[in-house]
């Protein structure tokens, strides 16, 4: 529990009292500091997390508290409606980087009066929280840019490393927008509105449905099933009309959730798929024009059936992918290649029906080997007629397409966690760059009327952002370079302890609040890159920091013939759930936050230097979080 102290002066009685809850302590700082320099308010306590809150609440019943929305442990949504049960008096004001109108609305419905967004100018904050005080109503404060003042060189260099990091949406070289839920386009990048062939400029207040023609159902259904929650991932391939270029993509869409697991907004993505498709239709149309039986052909089943659908004929490929042989199988009826199930409820004869009345019939599904085992066929069947018009049987070709599907849903997979990446990156990245503006503002515009301690704890807070953003963009390049195979390493001897006091002193000075402790044996030296195995102890340290407990403890010990460098925190540990994919990449659990990317750079770092990394749970009635362990093999002595 965090309550105001130094700096704050006597209590002023007439000033209204207030309480600040923000995960982010240099958030906090800033706007208490902005807060003291306005004589508006009086700040009475402050608080990290939802339990916090309701803590400050029920001590203090400010009138008023300003409440983030995403935090760990509870979350304000969670934390609004225990807030106002712990103290009814109390105005709550929710503050939030999220800017789109869902959440807002949501966080109106559970009590609160107003919603400020994290982006609003910091000169005005101090009296719309004032105004909550009095509001007959709930508004939403606009979004609203600020006038921005003369800059000086340091400044505008700031300011320009800042824009650079909101390019990355707009840079994108895959169409990409924020969509609200009910499918209006609120925010587009070039990449897309080039797909759409109209300007950003148009594209933004327009629901998307105005650009898939034809698909506007399949996307009205879609958009149906997020809000359901019957689906994290949904898909519409339509053409998007561009006079006489047809052009096709495939959009994607997956919703941006808070943390009781509803939906925000939609992230979507598109794709021009044209060329695959073309590639596509090609290939099936070359399948239904080759109806001859070729014997040589291995990769396809090609046979004939009668009229009733018993087998003709067999290819070497039929044999290969269904495992009879050729005696085996003619005479018998081609249903013998279906579950059970399926021949129970007549799906093979309907083949037929509609083979004959359509000319050919296509599709995909699960068929059965002789030896019982299943795999995903493509299945054409096309209608045979002899020269007179006669129907004389069928023939079939059958493609086991059960890799194919396999990578399929890869890729779905991949696109689902690319969407979460970008949006959770997108999070992580705006409280820092927030931090650096409004630092930068207040210091250049209040330097004069700020004491020692406040200059101090507002560059403290440059300093924790500055660093935060940078071990972001050295994640991410990292696990591009590894994703590319072209990560470049060098090899020298590296003292393991040194190296591991290093990254302790490096976190105390970003985290002097938090105790981080180191021990180990001296001398032990392993071959490796020595900024490459120090990322390694960051992003462990930092994990540790972030989503455990300190003090951290990090030792390093000798077993056999390898060097095994331990981080522990004290802690609750990894949920069970969350352990069998803890080193995926862009795995995060749903309270943990990140880009899910640190502890999968950290396993193949480790595993680039002919080591491993493992989590490690605390044995039953073991105090602790359980352990990190990274493990690497000792350099061999030279000779």
């Amino acid at each position: 529990m965090r309550r105001v102290s130094g700096g704050e002066g006597a209590r002023e009685p007439a000033l209204p009292t207030i309480v600040i809850v923000d995960d982010a302590a240099e958030v906090r700082s800033l706007v208490r500091t902005r807060l003291r320099l306005s004589r508006k308010l009086h700040v009475v306590g402050e608080a990290a997390d939802g339990v916090e809150a309701i803590e400050m609440a029920r001590q203090h019943r400010p009138e008023l508290m300003l409440l983030d929305v995403s935090m760990p442990v509870m979350d304000g949504l969670e934390t609004l409606p225990r807030v106002l049960e712990a103290s009814p008096g109390t105005r709550v004001v929710m503050y939030s980087g999220f800017q789109e109108q869902g959440l807002a609305q949501r966080a109106l419905e559970l009590g609160a009066s107003v919603f400020l967004e994290k982006s609003s100018s910091l000169d005005t904050l101090a009296d719309e929280l004032v105004a909550a005080l009095s509001a007959a109503t709930a508004p939403v404060a606009p979004a609203v840019e600020p006038e921005e003042p003369d800059e000086d060189a340091d400044a505008a260099v700031l300011r320009e490393h800042l824009e650079r990091f909101r390019e990355v949406f707009d840079d994108a070289a895959i169409g990409m927008a924020t969509v609200t839920l009910a499918g209006q386009v609120v925010r587009a990048n070039a990449a897309l509105a080039d797909l759409l062939g109209r300007p950003v400029a148009e594209l933004v207040g327009t629901p998307y449905a105005a650009f898939v023609g034809t698909a506007e159902g399949r996307l009205a259904a879609a958009l149906q099933e997020i809000l359901d929650g019957t689906s994290r991932v949904v898909q519409v391939e339509h053409e998007v009309p561009l006079g006489s270029v047809r052009r096709q993509v495939l959009a994607t869409l997956a919703p941006v959730l808070d943390s009781a697991g509803r939906p925000l907004y939609l992230f979507l993505q598109v794709q021009d798929v044209t060329a695959q498709r073309a590639a596509e239709e090609q290939l099936r149309q070359s399948e239904a024009r080759f109806r001859l039986i070729v014997e040589a052909v291995e990769d396809y089943a090609i046979f004939m059936l009668s009229t009733d659908g018993d087998v003709q004929s067999w290819n070497a490929g039929a044999e290969r992918i269904n495992g009879y042989a050729e005696d085996e199988i003619v005479g018998r009826h081609f249903s013998t290649f279906y579950p059970p199930e399926v021949v129970a409820s007549g799906h093979p004869e309907r083949e037929l029906e509609i083979a004959l009345r359509e000319g050919h019939y296509e599709e995909e599904g699960v068929r059965v080997r002789k030896d019982g085992t299943r795999f995903w066929a493509n299945v054409l069947i096309t209608a045979v007629h002899d020269r007179d018009g006669r129907h004389v049987g069928f023939a079939k070709v059958t493609r086991d397409n059960t890799e194919r599907r396999e990578m399929l849903e890869m890729l779905e997979q991949a696109a689902e966690d690319q969407a979460h990446f970008l949006a959770v990156t997108a999070h992580e990245l705006r409280t820092p760059v927030g931090v650096l503006a409004g630092t930068a503002e207040t210091l250049r515009e209040h330097w004069t009327q700020l004491d020692d301690a406040d200059r101090d704890g507002l560059l403290d807070g440059m300093v924790s952002s500055a660093a935060r953003l940078r071990r972001l963009l050295t994640d991410l390049l990292t696990a591009s370079r590894l994703q590319a195979s072209a990560l470049e390493m060098s090899s020298e001897p590296v003292d393991v302890l040194r190296l591991a006091e290093a990254a302790v002193a490096t976190a105390q000075r970003i985290h002097p609040a938090d105790e981080v402790l180191v021990e180990g044996e001296p001398g032990l030296v392993v071959d490796g890159d020595p900024d490459r195995l120090a990322q390694v102890l960051d992003n462990l340290i930092g994990n540790a920091l972030r989503h455990g407990r300190p003090p951290v403890r990090v030792t390093v010990h000798r077993v056999g013939d390898t060097v095994e460098v331990a981080v522990g925190d004290s802690g609750s540990g990894v949920p069970e759930e969350m352990r069998e994919r803890l080193f995926d990449r862009f795995a995060t659990g749903r309270s943990r936050g990140g880009t899910g990317l640190g502890l999968f750079i950290v396993r193949q770092l480790a595993r680039s230097h002919a080591g491993d990394a493992v989590y490690l749970p605390p044995a039953p009635g073991e105090p602790g979080s359980g352990r990190f362990v990274v493990s690497l093999p000792l350099a061999t002595p030279s000779v």
